[in-house]
């Protein structure tokens, strides 16, 4: 950004000392810590739509904020992974869920999460563990428990980046738990045109609640074969730039436009 000419600060969303109405444009980048303080983090949200232009939109984060947008991507038709949400507070237990939905190796986490913070797989076999996680979890957050996807042990899980409305590159993404670090390829993988397809009609659904810069689309092969959207990451995502920098300078293009 600077060497296109932009003046640019870096600063934390929580930082109080931090001065939002003295930039044109505030980028949400790496706001890791968030899913601990939800309800802060939204009221931030608002604040700072409120002083600058936040991108991507404040309506379009706060959408993005909860993985119930699973559910409206699944409504609109987008292919996506079976998800159950339960609320907090709830009493369902896994077993339950399991019988209502007939999956057996699942994935537990908050419905409001980053970077996998405590998300869990939870195997046939780990079920005292992934009732205590569970009940744990719904004692203070709203929760999300899909199926287990095994094509990401051996497809993969592809991560899609689009910047301002197309697609750059794509990398691997490998299975990541809960304290894990984050396992990619070192260089970006093809696009398939049915994860094309996909990710355009993931976009388009998010764009009903405002312009998007750019959007990570994070896919594998469902149950049935065909990609499905495992998350559309809209607020904090690595968008890998050192694999697409291709990617990289039409963000800084779409930014400067953006700054007039």
């Amino acid at each position: 950004m600077r060497q296109a000419g932009a003046t640019v600060a870096v600063r934390g969303w929580d930082d109080p000392a931090a001065r939002w109405d003295d930039a044109a444009l505030v980028l949400l980048r790496s706001t890791w810590n968030y899913p601990e303080h939800p309800e802060a983090f939204a009221a931030w949200i608002d604040a700072v739509g409120l002083q600058t232009t936040l991108v991507n939109p404040p309506a379009v984060v706060r959408w993005n904020l909860h993985k119930r947008y699973l559910l409206d991507l699944q409504a609109a038709g987008v292919p996506t992974t079976p998800t159950e949400v339960l609320e907090r507070g709830g009493t369902d237990t896994l077993a339950q869920v399991r019988a209502r939905r007939g999956w057996s190796d699942v994935v537990v986490k908050p419905a409001i999460s980053a970077a996998s913070f405590r998300t869990l797989r939870v195997r046939p076999g780990d079920t005292a563990l992934g009732e205590a996680h569970l009940a744990a979890l719904l004692a203070e957050r709203d929760v999300l428990i899909q199926p287990y996807l095994e094509s990401v042990e051996g497809h993969g899980e592809r991560a899609l980046v689009w910047i301002d409305g197309a697609l750059t590159h794509a990398i691997r993404k490998n299975p990541r738990w809960d304290g894990e670090d984050e396992s990619v390829t070192a260089t970006s993988v093809p696009i398939s045109a049915e994860e094309e397809a996909l990710a355009h009609a993931a976009v388009a659904v998010a764009q009903r609640h405002g312009a998007l810069l750019y959007a990570r689309i994070d896919v594998a092969p469902g149950p049935a074969g065909p990609p499905v959207v495992m998350e559309l990451e809209l607020i904090e995502p690595s968008l890998f730039f050192p694999q697409g920098p291709a990617g990289l300078r039409r963000y800084v293009s779409a930014v400067l436009r953006r700054l007039g």
